[in-house]
């Protein structure tokens, strides 16, 4: 009976695991500050894409689009690519040279992690953390939670 009466207020387990998710990424910190990148080398192409096409739009609605040259480092993954052609596609001047002199760059930073069938994706710069929960499909992958937005400072 217990149970029954506490189940509306569990959280779903996706919700449960994006939470620790952004919340990780302070035991992963690199030298600039930021997580270091990461996406599992088994997520397949289109399943790629549709999340770095879901995310980047909602990345420039909190930047603005293409007003910055983003400082990123791939991690050699289909996600890495696919979230470089993305940044390109949106007005973003996007380089690898982690030496940038350039003031006004924005190191972006990418976590991914797949848990039963769903996947995890975190993009994370120096003031904002914008993350979300997909489910894969045949054809790539759809939004499987709302848009968690975290701003710094």
């Amino acid at each position: 009976m217990a149970s029954h009466f506490l189940a509306p207020f569990r959280l779903p387990a996706a919700a449960a695991i994006l939470t620790a998710l952004l919340l990780s990424g302070c035991s992963t910190i690199g030298t600039d500050g930021l997580v270091a990148s990461t996406a599992p080398a088994e997520l397949s192409a289109p399943t790629a894409s549709a999340v770095a096409g879901d995310l980047v739009p909602r990345l420039a609605e909190q930047i603005g689009q293409g007003k910055a040259t983003i400082v990123l480092k791939p991690d050699g993954s289909a996600f890495g690519s696919a979230l470089e052609a993305s940044l390109r596609g949106w007005g973003y001047a996007v380089t690898t040279d982690q030496d940038t002199k350039d003031p006004q760059a924005i190191r972006l930073a990418y976590v991914l992690g797949s848990v039963d069938g769903q996947i995890l994706a975190r993009l994370s710069t120096g003031s904002i953390e914008i993350g979300r929960v997909y489910s894969a499909t045949a054809a790539g992958a759809q939004p499987a939670s709302p848009l968690s937005v975290m701003k710094r400072g």
